[in-house]
């Protein structure tokens, strides 16, 4: 059962509904608007947030004083210091004479900044001070003047976001959400979307001089289906729409969602934002990343354990060679006879034993052949030249890979002893 006094206050403002959301906010502002305090509205665009400041002004000891409501968003950012708190003449230019602000206008009574959220930080900061002190200056003077108003701001922005992004004070928050009265939007008041069908449907067929609209009952369905994001400002735009175009007074669901936008119509799960997306991308890059990071590492370490077994087969496959005996170098120099100029082919069994610790052969690949050696030392380093060749051609893992040089080749070599 609705009390008496929330009953006369929907007649007396023209509110339509009956919802529990509604119903309790009428009630919080029928509750504060005796107590001087500044109020906060806050709600969707399009909820009804401009009746609640003319029930707080007309239920409180200032309803004979003067009610005066400022879009805050429809002000430019240059102007609209001049356009609150008023200037003097000559304070800019084209300020050919001094002008009351709204907050000078407004003494004795009740200011309604509706879009509060958009005022700019400067603004926010004089807004401030009228709240803490009722004092402010005229743009252009230094004189200070006193104003006696109850501000009652309306926003459909986040307050919270907006103070933590930098956008709106924290203290002036504060200061305006004294008391916070929240209007629930039009989804969340299903059982009032046919009820404002109906008024709005009457009101339009009396204008216009129409018979009324009727829905059947797939139209009945589709209106309360719909998510309107526009609230009550949009359901009576398409109300309006539908009485002036349609010739047929009974409109059925097919022909009412040709008024209504296609997007939002379906409860679809929210997109991911651009932030979310982003963070989703690099995430997957990251993976990926790591996923070929951790394949290198495991084919470095196989390329390694390779590299080990080659060795340790070579060192086995030494075993069974008697090296030479080391001759010395008086003796070698004196003994080292004079080779003729013919090319010398490289024994058959030392190039066997390097290619079994190289890698696999090749066949049919012709061999390096030294070109007139003179001495022992000259033909022993052509034919580790020969065993670096025969390396390269052979296998493509080469020193080039394990980045091991033609010198430290021939030291390991020298280290087997095979000269």
């Amino acid at each position: 059962m609705i009390p008496a006094e929330i009953q006369q206050t929907k007649q007396r403002f023209g509110i339509i509904g009956n919802a529990p959301g509604l119903i309790r906010a009428i009630t919080r502002a029928l509750q504060i608007a005796p107590i001087d305090l500044a109020v906060l509205i806050t709600g969707e665009s399009g909820a009804g947030k401009e009746f609640f400041p003319q029930i707080i002004h007309a239920n409180s000891s200032r309803k004979h004083g003067k009610y005066i409501a400022v879009n805050c968003g429809a002000i430019p950012e240059g102007t609209i210091d001049s356009e609150l708190f008023g200037h003097e003449k000559g304070a800019f230019t084209g300020a050919l004479s001094a002008r009351k602000g709204y907050f000078e206008e407004a003494d004795g009574g009740t200011i309604f900044l509706d879009e509060v959220g958009e005022l700019p930080l400067t603004t926010q900061a004089r807004l401030l001070r009228v709240l803490e002190s009722g004092e402010f200056l005229k743009v252009g003077s230094s004189t200070v003047l006193k104003t006696n108003v109850r501000i009652v701001a309306a926003t459909n922005l986040d307050m919270v976001k907006a103070v933590s992004e930098g956008k709106f004070r924290e203290d002036l928050y504060y200061r305006l959400s004294t008391i916070h009265i929240e209007i629930p939007p039009l989804r969340e008041r299903s059982e009032d979307i046919l009820l404002l069908f109906r008024k709005f449907s009457t009101d339009f067929a009396e204008r216009y001089r129409m018979p009324v609209i009727q829905l059947t009952e797939d139209a009945r369905t589709v209106l309360l289906n719909y998510r309107w994001p526009g609230n009550v400002r949009q359901l009576k735009n398409i109300t309006e729409q539908i009485s002036i175009f349609e010739t047929n007074r009974d409109v059925d669901g097919a022909t009412l969602q040709n008024y209504l936008p296609q997007y939002n119509i379906e409860k679809l799960p929210a997109r991911a934002t651009s932030n979310e997306q982003e963070h989703s991308f690099f995430e997957k890059e990251r993976k990926m990343l790591y996923k070929t990071l951790f394949e290198m590492q495991k084919e470095l370490a196989d390329l390694h354990a390779k590299v080990e077994e080659l060795t340790r087969e070579k060192i086995q496959g030494q075993t069974s060679y008697a090296p030479p005996q080391p001759v010395p170098v008086a003796q070698s120099m004196a003994l080292t006879p004079i080779v003729p100029s013919v090319p010398v082919h490289v024994p058959s069994a030392k190039r066997t034993a390097i290619e079994d610790t190289v890698g696999e052969i090749i066949p049919n690949e012709p061999e390096y052949i030294e070109e007139q050696p003179t001495t022992l030392e000259d033909t022993e380093k052509e034919t580790i030249k020969k065993a670096l060749l025969r390396n390269h051609g052979k296998r493509k893992k080469t020193a080039e890979e394990l980045k091991i040089s033609e010198r430290t080749l021939y030291r390991k070599i020298k280290e087997y002893n095979l000269e």
